[in-house]
């Protein structure tokens, strides 16, 4: 049987697309690893520019019906103090803030719609190798029995550490390292929320994102300077919690949280592929640009993949021609992002007297009016990215030409 799609993975990426394709007819089959979902250490929080794409997916409502919290403000804390409040709905083209939602929970009610729109899903498969071509192959395990199936086109859905761009021979890029990020899911933690709260201390950041009913998502990221914090377990979760409560936002906010999760670090240096797509395999979110997470562009950035790869395939019937339209558009997207946050890595991360200066006379108005400035809040791929408006984000006068 040769079917139109094989999605290797059954996550945000891979459930989502399963569920729009076969809404439009496409035999679709997932392999997904994983019986059951379980908590690790990932994004749980999309920008507005991710909750349009969420929306145009058709996966919204679902996620907000099933317990996913959406939020109206940005509000930056330091020394314990809210010092800007972003109305993120009125102040980007969306007329959204953002949205959070807890990872295993969303990762199953996407799964349920993909088949409930015709896919079909095998859990508990694990993939043992793909090969381009026309048709694509792929060999999966399932059952205690092997499989080689066949496809138009193989997606590869399966996160940063991706096998099928390993398998398909896609060469990888990497920034340098800079930036350290852990987290934890927690409980009892008493922030507002109807907003995601952004704390800015001396020793790093703290991001906080609620979930509903006093559970919240916490991270906290520090330069790499030397040698990591190893922030990674249980013994290291008080650790954790000290260092969140004395980058900006309230004390008490982490004295009150209880670890409801593992607790993990990570490196947070961006990794990507040029062109995720040769030969019947297109790659798509982290398995194709595995953003910094320090920014939280993680889950937008994947929905925009997604959703770029459905038009490209539903409006052209040669889909050989189809995932380079994608891998284009992609790849376009990426710099433009890649762009934006390597700006605020910049100016936040940058150490002495002239980047402190430039800070103090940056932050007020990139948190409170971001018109016309790099905004990977707001806009992410979509922010102004020109010399003139680089120079504005940092507070540079242009220079006029003679």
């Amino acid at each position: 049987m040769i079917y139109d799609v094989i999605i290797a993975g059954g996550g945000l990426a891979g459930s989502t697309l399963a569920k729009n394709l076969a809404e439009h007819g496409c035999k679709v089959l997932v392999l997904e690893r994983e019986t059951r979902f379980k908590d690790r250490v990932r994004g749980e929080q999309m920008h507005p520019w991710g909750v349009s794409a969420a929306r145009q997916l058709g996966i919204y409502d679902d996620l907000l019906a099933s317990g996913g919290n959406q939020t109206r403000w940005w509000t930056t804390w330091i020394g314990g103090q809210p010092v800007f409040n972003r109305d993120v709905q009125e102040t980007t083209p969306h007329g959204a803030g953002s949205f959070n939602v807890y990872h295993p929970d969303m990762q199953e009610i996407l799964i349920r719609l993909a088949e409930k729109a015709g896919a079909e899903v095998w859990r508990g498969a694990s993939v043992e190798a793909v090969v381009p071509g026309t048709p694509a192959q792929v060999r999966s395990r399932e059952g205690g029995q092997s499989k080689t199936l066949q496809a138009r086109i193989v997606v590869g859905a399966d996160g940063r550490n991706s096998q099928v761009r390993s398998w398909s021979s896609f060469p990888i890029n990497r920034d340098p390292d800079r930036l350290m990020i852990a987290g934890l899911c927690c409980e009892g933690v008493p922030a507002p929320e109807d907003a995601t709260h952004h704390g800015v201390g001396n020793q790093g950041a703290t991001l906080v994102v609620p979930l509903g009913q006093k559970r919240a998502r916490m991270y906290f990221s520090y330069p790499k300077n030397g040698r990591a914090r190893e922030l990674t377990g249980e013994r290291r979760v008080r650790d954790f919690l000290s260092l969140c409560g004395g980058a900006g936002i309230p004390a008490g906010w982490c004295e009150e949280a209880q670890a409801a999760g593992p607790l993990a670090e990570f490196n947070g240096a961006d990794h990507w592929v040029d062109h995720p797509a040769h030969d019947g395999v297109v790659l798509v979110g982290d398995a194709a640009a595995a953003t910094d997470p320090d920014w939280g562009t993680g889950l937008s950035f994947t929905l925009r993949d997604v959703l770029t790869l459905r038009d490209c395939l539903l409006s052209n019937s040669d889909w050989s021609v189809a995932i380079h339209q994608y891998a284009e558009q992609h790849d376009r997207d990426h710099r433009a992002l890649h762009a934006v946050t390597q700006c605020f890595t910049e100016l936040l991360w940058s150490a002495g007297v002239d980047a402190d200066q430039r800070r103090q006379r940056v932050l007020p108005r990139l948190l409170t009016d971001p018109r016309g400035l790099p905004d990977v809040i707001g806009l992410g791929p979509e922010s102004p990215m020109d010399e003139a408006s680089r120079r504005a984000f940092f507070g540079e006068t242009l220079t006029a030409k003679a």
